[in-house]
């Protein structure tokens, strides 16, 4: 009930709309509207409440990352339309992972606070309540598995697009973290459910420091996030944001076989291509210049030989000479 008040309020815009109308239009008493009303404020929504006029949102976006405001005025025709919001969950994309083939392509499972976010490799992602986004989407492309690593480049180059067009001057670290002055702002974790010619499900998760100011000691030098760099922006217009560009290059992908416009970002927002890093495999650390990103979205790097060799997605981390890139 809840959800359906506030949806009615988001569209009412800037107009009153009574609680005589609400119990009307919901079938409810005006007493629970007001208890449901009560509740919402409580939870973050400042409504504003007017005698004989009756309720209007006085903030817009509400900073909350309910499905009721990220699919209010969001441009897109599958992907976010199904929105599954919790205040803690231990993994968005553990959650995923479970229910994955009860949902529909392109549902979200979005949290407030992860207990347990990760990153590659089992690395923790530090995600606090309220101050990121911690979000995890559910593909379901027809394709074969081996051109499922493209995901986490379109995933980035969403990402990086959405961004620069709020004003934020990102880039992206080849494959999965998307950069902020010099520093880590994005993690792009992407698992795969497939069998030898399908692909049952992909788990796309994103986690994006948006309110962090203070970093556990282990990543304080490597972390950063967009209040931190100054970028005081609104959860529910960068979540919009990346779902709207994340539809637009997911379709070409899958409908047309079509790479252009993702590798045309990637290039754009490269933090590494035309720079000397660490490639790391395990133990080993070889220096290599970053030359370009090719077709398949592999980067081609130049070794100290001066031999090309080219790094496919996930085989191989790499470090800037003198810190995180």
């Amino acid at each position: 009930m809840r959800d359906k008040i506030i949806e009615v309020i988001l569209n009412s815009e800037n107009e009153f709309i009574s609680g005589e109308e609400l119990s009307k239009q919901l079938g409810v008493s005006r007493a629970a509207i007001w208890k449901h009303i009560k509740a919402l404020k409580e939870s973050g929504y400042n409504i504003e409440s007017v005698n004989r006029k009756g309720y209007r949102l006085v903030e817009k976006p509400v900073d909350l990352l309910t499905s009721q405001n990220i699919c209010h005025d969001l441009d897109t025709n599958f992907i976010g339309q199904n929105i599954i919001h919790f205040e803690t969950i231990d993994s968005t994309n553990d959650y995923a992972k479970q229910v994955a083939g009860n949902h529909v392509d392109g549902t979200v499972i979005i949290s407030e606070e992860q207990t347990k976010g990760r990153g590659r490799l089992g690395r923790q992602f530090q995600s606090n309540v309220n101050e990121g986004i911690w979000m995890t989407i559910i593909l379901k492309p027809d394709i074969l598995p081996t051109q499922a690593p493209f995901i986490t480049l379109i995933a980035g180059a969403s990402i990086a697009k959405a961004l620069n067009d709020l004003g934020v001057n990102t880039s992206i670290k080849w494959p999965n973290d998307v950069i902020l002055n010099g520093k880590k702002l994005c993690g792009i974790l992407t698992e795969l459910s497939a069998e030898i010619e399908r692909v049952n499900h992909i788990i796309l998760g994103i986690g994006i420091n948006v309110k962090t100011m203070e970093f556990d000691s282990e990543i304080s030098q490597v972390a950063t996030s967009l209040h931190k760099e100054g970028y005081k922006l609104s959860r529910v217009d960068i979540v919009r944001g990346i779902l709207s560009q994340l539809e637009k290059l997911y379709t070409d992908y899958i409908e047309s076989n079509s790479k252009e416009e993702t590798l045309k970002i990637c290039r754009q927002y490269s933090a590494v291509i035309g720079k000397e890093v660490y490639a790391l495999k395990g133990g080993d650390r070889e220096l290599v210049k970053c030359l370009d990103i090719n077709e398949d979205g592999n980067l081609i790097v130049e070794k100290e030989d001066k031999s090309i060799k080219e790094i496919m997605s996930g085989e191989i981390s790499i470090r800037g000479l003198n810190g995180y890139i």
